[in-house]
C-alpha cells in the first residue's frame, strides 16, 4: 500500500516546495514505514535519499528539500510484509549504471520465477517483490525502446497490481498505471510562480479525494487509464 509520485517543471524549482503535500499523502494513503526520493541534480546526475522511518520524522527532508531540481520521484511506504522494512527495500532503486531510478505501488506476482536466478548472481540484497523487479529492468531496459514500453512489459511480464515509476537521468519522469485499487492521476501546482507537473497515486480510494485530501490547489487534473504510462 505504497504512494508514490513524480514531478517535472521546465526550470528548477525547490523539492521541499513538495514537502506539504508529501506529508499529507503519506499521512491519508497510510504509510509512514520508509520513504526515498530521487532527483535530477545540478550535475546532470541522479541523487538518491532514503529512510525506513516516515517521511515526517525524517529530519534529512529538510536537507532534501533544499535541493533544486527539474525533475523528482518520490516513494512512500507500507509493505506488504513488515518483515521487508529495511533500508535494502527501501525505494526508489537506482540502476547501477545511474540511467534512472525506479519505484514500485502493488505486487508483482511472478517475481519468485526470477528471484532465484538473481540471488545466484548475487544481485538481490532485500526480500521484496520491488527489487526483483528492479534488477529485470536494468537487463531490459536498453532493448525496450522507450520507457513506457519498458514498463509496460515489465508489469505483462510480472503481473499483479503495479504502480511502476521512473526518473531518468535526462529530467524525463514516466509513471505506469497498472494497480487496480491505487488509481493514478496526473495534474499540475504552482511553486513559486513556475508550474509543476505530476503524476501521482490515489491513497487507495478509488475516486478523486486524492484532490481533496492530499492536492487540493492542482488544476488540469486527469486519470490515467489502466496500462497506459504518463510521460512528463
Amino acid at each position: 500500500m505504497c504512494e508514490q509520485y513524480v514531478a517535472v517543471a521546465s526550470t528548477p524549482f525547490r523539492i521541499g516546495g513538495l514537502w506539504p503535500m508529501t506529508e499529507r499523502l503519506e499521512r491519508f494513503g497510510l504509510a509512514g514505514f520508509g520513504w526515498g526520493a530521487t532527483w535530477l541534480g545540478a550535475d546532470g546526475e541522479l541523487h538518491s535519499h532514503r529512510d525506513i522511518g516516515s517521511f515526517r520524522e525524517d529530519p534529512a527532508r529538510e536537507r532534501v528539500g533544499n535541493e533544486l531540481t527539474r525533475a523528482v520521484l518520490v516513494h512512500l511506504r507500507r509493505p506488504s510484509k513488515f518483515s521487508t522494512i529495511g533500508l535494502p527495500d527501501t525505494q526508489p532503486f537506482d540502476d547501477p549504471a545511474g540511467r534512472y531510478a525506479f519505484s514500485h505501488n502493488g505486487d508483482l506476482a511472478n517475481d519468485s520465477a526470477f528471484r532465484t536466478r538473481y540471488l545466484e548472481a548475487g544481485r538481490l540484497h532485500g526480500k521484496a517483490d520491488t527489487e526483483v523487479g528492479a534488477r529485470w529492468l536494468e537487463d531490459e531496459w536498453e532493448g525496450a525502446g522507450s520507457v513506457p514500453a519498458a514498463l509496460e512489459r515489465l508489469h505483462e511480464v510480472f503481473g499483479g497490481h503495479a504502480n511502476l515509476a521512473v526518473v531518468t537521468r535526462g529530467g524525463t519522469a514516466h509513471h505506469y498505471a497498472g494497480n487496480d485499487e491505487n488509481p493514478v492521476f496526473t495534474f499540475e501546482i504552482r511553486l513559486a510562480g513556475d508550474t509543476v507537473r505530476l503524476a501521482c497515486t490515489g491513497m487507495y480510494s478509488l475516486d478523486r479525494s486524492v484532490f481533496t485530501y492530499v492536492a487540493p490547489e492542482a488544476v488540469n487534473r486527469r486519470i490515467v487509464s489502466r496500462e497506459q504510462t504518463a510521460s512528463l
